[in-house]
């Protein structure tokens, strides 16, 4: 029996994480895996929902600082592991994310020019050596993902932003997943069909290395 596992999933708005977790989440039942749950950063406790939707409404006068924006981040990430995540862990849950720890370090270090050394700061103190067993980013065009993102509804107030500071954020989640073995690209400007075919494979490619 293989021991569960903490899989996140990462990228630009409209790269299809959403519907990978739900597939990935498909794919481990198939695989007789059956205790999974699925949570989504910043948000999934009532804490951290309430300051996701801090975060992303356009409806405030105040304007929200780049500091203030990445520790509201942190705050709602920390409350995620520490009452759901690592909880669900321990109790031999398999636990499927969108987006962790490597997002603070694309958006707000890549896209908002937060120092590298500020993020990992945060991370070494309050996460310490908690890291997930397998990334997949999904690395998409930011005009493709944004053109899906408005299909979808109106912009939210990090969707909102330029195409600049989404060039730069893709700068810097492509840096920092060379940094990472334990994470896998995928191409997501192809068609979604297309791009969970691949997401598939490279699931069933990770889950057989771990059965050896």
């Amino acid at each position: 029996m293989m021991q569960n596992k903490f899989i996140v999933i990462e990228g630009l708005e409209g790269a299809g994480k959403s519907h990978a977790c739900l597939y990935i989440k498909k794919i481990l039942k198939k695989c007789n895996i059956e205790k999974i749950i699925l949570v989504r950063q910043p948000g999934s406790t009532k804490i951290s929902e309430k300051i996701r939707n801090l975060i992303k409404k356009n409806s405030y006068s105040e304007k929200l600082t780049n500091e203030a924006e990445l520790l509201l981040i942190y705050a709602a990430r920390i409350q995620l592991v520490e009452t759901i995540i690592k909880p669900a862990l321990k109790n031999g849950m398999w636990v499927i994310s969108d987006r962790h720890d490597l997002s603070s370090l694309a958006y707000q270090g890549g896209g908002l020019g937060i120092k590298k050394k500020l993020i990992m700061q945060l991370k070494n103190l309050f996460l310490k050596n908690f890291n997930p067993d397998l990334t997949i980013y999904l690395d998409v065009n930011p005009k493709i993902g944004l053109q899906r993102a408005l299909k979808r509804n109106s912009l939210d107030r990090i969707e909102s932003r330029s195409l600049k500071f989404f060039y730069k954020t893709r700068k810097a989640y492509l840096k920092n997943i060379k940094l990472d073995n334990k994470s896998i690209k995928i191409n997501a400007n192809f068609n979604i069909k297309i791009v969970m075919k691949t997401v598939k494979k490279q699931i069933l490619n990770w889950l057989q290395k771990k059965v050896k």
